[in-house]
């Protein structure tokens, strides 16, 4: 069989050196691949994934010549071959994210081996040493990194930590304005809970198991290269091993057995912490310090938690009915658990390593106060360990430390248990750690005395900043709810207390303000002690005292965001101030609040009206006392005497409003070039509204994984945010989908962590003064005008769109593949866009190969801005690419998303998913997107100067090129089997099937497709 690494007969371009390690573990991969296939299957389907490999042209798109042949074969197939062929694939693509993944990691190694190299290697003449023949020591660690660091050095040190503080110290950046940036530096990574993650755990155990087999098969191969060998038995097993593993897959169900919990997404996402994050976050601290002091010795690192993780998964309701208190509540005490779990491993490996005997050295008296103040409370551990550790302070100060822990995990267990909730509350137990305060003084202790006898201890220092970071709640968790159902509530319970003159709803909303103030003047309760409501007005109140709960009993740490999805008016925001006052988050008297509100501004529209909504609510006085901490911080602020001495802000800092902006929905709303000049203006502008009241503003960016949805490298979208609206602080989502790619594997999470580190601080202190350059904002809000005129045109003017969207897509039977707790639309009724997620969306136009939200429209605008004035608008389009971050910003995921599509393949899905009486309307409909494509490729490549996509980024272009070739097979084997899928409901509609599989068998095939097209193009919605 030919190797998929090839496209027909011409092989990848592979552009460095050290990619060939990376070609080398494909072939290897591609082999086993065959191996594990013909001896399961037989030579029949070898023979068959050839023979629709050969599809591919040289580009990796479908060749129309063979369609037509192709088209007839994947017909002729039965199902269990259909299915036996789109499972191949999907395992095939499967395999080379692991290994790209693999070579990624290798790579961040080499290169941060690299960056601490200080010369180049020398020959004995002085010159720099040549790389050895390819034949001679083919894959070689020491080529490999000598190949590295001679190509890309430079390359690959921008972003990184190392490279920028002597950069800083290079451009005489005051050394103050570094510390006052570092001194509030806070950056929040939020895990959601609504991508469509489409690969089961299972699955992703056996992924980690693959990558730890190419590491130890990396060791074996250079060690006996090493020593001049070819071979070894050690490598040869460890190929036998990963080729079990692969067919250990083969035979497993890639499918969910059943659409997931809330809770089944909860251990998904907290899964990344356990193998990899709960060591990063102390090791990406490290790295800081470490670089930090290297240029900038006297200046003092940021606290240990400078960057650390939120969640919405079990706090994110909006529009998730599943998502209900008690599953909050249990989501917060599995994320303590999982916490509790991880210390107890760590003070077991601590107790291994702090043997110092008091023989042998001396300890400080108050780790010995503090041993028999722990004797007295915990008398049986004493009984236990007292002769076995007599002489070993540590470790006994360790074993009083971890029956701590362990209480505290069976009291967290108990909690977990609604049974047993209310009797664990009225219950104390002291020897339990009721914060992360009291374990870290302890294990401060340790460490005093241990730096009082010269001894340091690096696994107690990353254990102290883990309990700094993470606490006992692991993750931060979000709330977030549709503005709709605050009013919805609010309307209900005016209702029935026959409070107002005319239903809350249809009041104005300068009615609804003032109404809304003047309930929070006053310390009246509004909701009776039993609600007669409806179950959905319960839900609504009975969160809001959950939030509570968990406050008073997990710390405000757990939970103090909550984000108002769609919020289009002031009264959005006083409507959750008003039922947190019934929660008794709020306290009318004093103004002070125990939750920050966080209004998600989502399209367009209210991008545009953003600053003027946070005007209104900045000059109201409650309001603003909020922010401050209550009405005496307000005054004080204002420079009034302030009588007695106040208390510190219940949330810290104080002044500080979270703004959250959406990249999904106005992107639906507008198209991509809209969506992000919008969401770039109303940064500026609520930047310029929030500094003129005195409040700190921070930034939440709803990014998702897919470029439609916001997506793409974090590093380059940072760095291309307005200056002056980060200011050392930053909130990012990190999708579900793009979880594994980033935090599978530690070196690779360190360099995702440390490169959205780096741009936050670069674009902090540095910034880009192209930004307020009204001329180019003038062309931006022209060709952004224009760009959302031809996306509206199509997607929302065009009487044949809808249609289209729904035939040609798998929009229907996305639906109905279990990937997530969220149903797909946010409210049941008519099945238009408006109540679409984007998340769907955006997934269905990737898997038909056409990506339309993320590109449709560009090519419009930018030709219509350069036939003005040909010569010169296309030289200042180019300046713009050179010089301005966030053009190309714009422009780089544009042009990723076009080598991306595959308009042979789309053309396919129209022609065999439509019905004979639709065709001629939605072809009318795919030639308008085809004419757009190539308008916006041909004007993409004059701005970018390259002759074909991606050539300015070869890694890229390398991934994407691999890929392509093979998801065209896919394509036709899903076209093939929605065809049947949707004759079997027709016929099912008439009360006449004639078909021999069910439903389900059809069904399941279908989505198999859709799993492997989603590995393969490496994201989805």
């Amino acid at each position: 069989m030919s190797s998929l690494v090839q496209v027909s007969t011409t092989p990848l371009q592979f552009f460095s050196t050290s990619d060939l390690f990376l070609q080398d573990r494909l072939k290897l991969v591609e082999e086993l691949w065959e191996e594990v296939l013909q001896a399961e299957c037989g030579q029949e389907l070898v023979a068959l994934l050839k023979k629709l490999r050969a599809i591919c042209c040289e580009q990796g798109q479908a060749q129309k010549a063979l369609e037509d042949s192709i088209t007839q074969l994947i017909e002729q197939l039965d199902l269990v071959e259909a299915v036996r062929t789109s499972r191949a694939f999907a395992l095939y693509f499967q395999l080379i994210n692991i290994v790209e993944q693999h070579y990624e990691q290798r790579d961040q190694q080499l290169s941060r081996r690299a960056t601490y190299q200080e010369s180049p290697v020398k020959t004995k003449n002085g010159n720099n040493s040549e790389s050895p023949s390819l034949f001679s020591s083919a894959f070689g660690a020491n080529w490999v990194e000598r190949s590295w660091t001679d190509d890309n050095q430079n390359q690959q040190k921008a972003g990184t930590l190392h490279w920028l503080f002597p950069y800083l110290k290079q451009l005489n950046v005051p050394p103050q304005q570094i510390q006052r940036l570092l001194n509030q530096l806070d950056i929040r990574l939020v895990f959601t809970a609504h991508p469509t993650e489409i690969v089961r755990h299972t699955i992703r155990r056996k992924q980690r198991r693959i990558a730890h087999i190419l590491q130890k098969l990396d060791q074996a191969e250079e060690t006996f290269r090493g020593m001049g060998l070819t071979n070894s038995w050690e490598a040869e097993q460890l190929k036998e091993q990963f080729k079990e593993e692969i067919r250990l897959w083969w035979r497993t169900d890639e499918l969910h057995q059943f659409k997931p919990t809330v809770l089944d997404e909860v251990d998904y996402a907290l899964h990344y912490f356990n193998e990899v994050l709960f060591q990063a976050l102390p090791q990406l601290a490290l790295r800081l310090k470490q670089t930090l002091k290297g240029a900038f010795p006297r200046l003092e690192p940021p606290k240990n938690n400078f960057c650390y993780f939120g969640s919405w998964v079990g706090g994110d309701r909006d529009g998730n009915p599943f998502v209900t208190p008690e599953v909050t509540w249990a989501t917060a005490c599995y994320q303590r658990n999982v916490v509790i779990e991880k210390y107890l491993q760590t003070v077991d490996e601590l107790s291994n390593i702090l043997s110092p005997s008091l023989h042998w050295c001396n300890v400080l008296p108050d780790l010995l106060d503090s041993l028999e103040k722990d004797r007295v409370q915990m008398p049986e551990i004493y009984t236990q360990l007292a002769i076995r550790y007599r002489q070993e302070p540590y470790r006994l100060k360790l074993a009083y430390i971890k029956k701590r822990l362990e209480n505290t995990q069976d009291r967290n267990n108990r909690l977990a248990n609604p049974n047993e909730r209310l009797l664990i509350f009225k219950t104390g137990n002291p020897n339990i750690y009721h914060n992360k305060e009291e374990l870290s003084e302890e294990l401060q202790l340790i460490r005093r005395n241990l730096e009082a006898s010269g001894l340091t201890c690096q696994e107690l220092e990353n254990l102290i900043c883990q309990v700094e970071i993470y606490g006992f709640n692991l993750t931060q968790l979000d709330f977030r709810q549709e503005s709709s159902c605050h009013s919805d509530a609010i309307n209900e319970i005016a209702e029935y207390l026959q409070i107002l003159p005319k239903p809350y709803n249809q009041l104005s909303e300068a009615e609804r303000t003032a109404w809304l103030i003047e309930e929070l003047k006053t310390r009246r309760p509004l909701i009776p002690q039993e609600m007669p409501f409806s179950e959905k007005t319960c839900e609504v109140i009975e969160t809001l005292k959950m939030l509570r709960l968990l406050q008073q009993e997990f710390g405000l740490e757990i939970c103090h965001t909550y984000i108002i999805s769609m919020t289009n008016d002031v009264s959005d925001v006083l409507e959750v101030m008003l039922l947190a006052q019934e929660a008794g988050l709020y306290d009318p008297a004093t103004s002070s609040i125990t939750i920050r509100i966080v209004p998600l501004f989502e399209t367009v529209e209210d991008l545009k009206r953003a600053p003027e909504i946070m005007r209104a609510l900045f000059e109201m006085t409650l309001y603003r006392a909020a922010l401050a901490g209550g009405y005496q911080y307000l005054a004080k602020d204002q420079g009034q005497e302030i009588i007695g001495e106040l208390q510190p802000p219940l949330l810290q800092p104080p002044n500080l409003q979270e703004i959250m902006v959406g990249y999904s929905d106005s992107n639906k709303d507008s198209g991509f070039l809209s969506s992000n000049w919008e969401i770039h203006k109303a940064q500026k502008a609520l930047q310029k509204v929030a500094k003129g009241y005195g409040i700190d503003l921070r930034l939440f960016h709803g990014r998702g994984g897919s470029v439609g949805r916001g997506g793409g490298p974090a590093y380059a979208a940072i760095l291309a945010q307005p200056t002056g609206t980060i200011n050392g602080r930053i909130k990012i989502t990190e999708q579900g989908e793009v979880l594994a790619s980033k935090y599978s594997l530690p070196e690779l999470a360190l360099y995702n962590l440390e490169t959205i580190v780096t741009a936050v601080i670069q674009s902090s202190l540095l910034g880009c003064g192209f930004d307020d350059i009204q001329v180019w904002n003038e062309i931006m809000e022209d060709l952004a005008g224009c760009a959302r005129k031809a996306y509206r045109s199509l997607i929302y003017e065009d009487p044949d769109f809808i249609d289209f969207f729904m035939s040609v897509t798998p929009i229907p039977e996305i639906s109905q593949l279990q990937i997530s707790s969220r149903p797909a639309r946010r409210k049941s009724g008519k099945k238009d866009l408006s109540t679409l997620r984007a998340i769907p969306w955006v997934f269905s136009w990737t898997q038909t190969r056409f990506l339309l939200p993320a590109w449709y429209g560009v090519g419009t605008a930018l030709e219509q801005f350069i036939n003005r004035e040909p010569e010169e608008h296309l030289k200042l389009l180019r300046y713009f690419y050179l010089k301005w971050p966030f053009f190309r910003m714009v422009i780089s995921k544009v042009e990723m998303t076009l080598s991306k599509v595959d308009l042979q393949i789309a053309h396919h899905y129209v022609k065999e998913l439509s019905k004979p009486e639709d065709l001629e309307r939605f072809e009318r409909v795919f030639n308008q997107i085809s004419e757009e494509y190539h308008r916006t490729c041909r004007l993409v490549l004059d701005i970018t100067e390259n002759e074909r996509l991606l050539d300015g980024d070869p890694t890229l272009q390398r991934s994407v090129q691999l890929r392509n070739g093979t998801i065209v097979p896919l394509g036709f084997l899903q076209v093939s089997l929605l065809k049947r899928l949707r004759q079997y409901n027709a016929q099912a509609e008439s009360g006449v099937i004639h078909f021999r599989y069910s439903k389900e068998e059809l069904l399941r095939g279908a989505l198999l497709t859709i799993n492997g097209i989603a590995a393969g193009m490496r994201n989805t919605g």
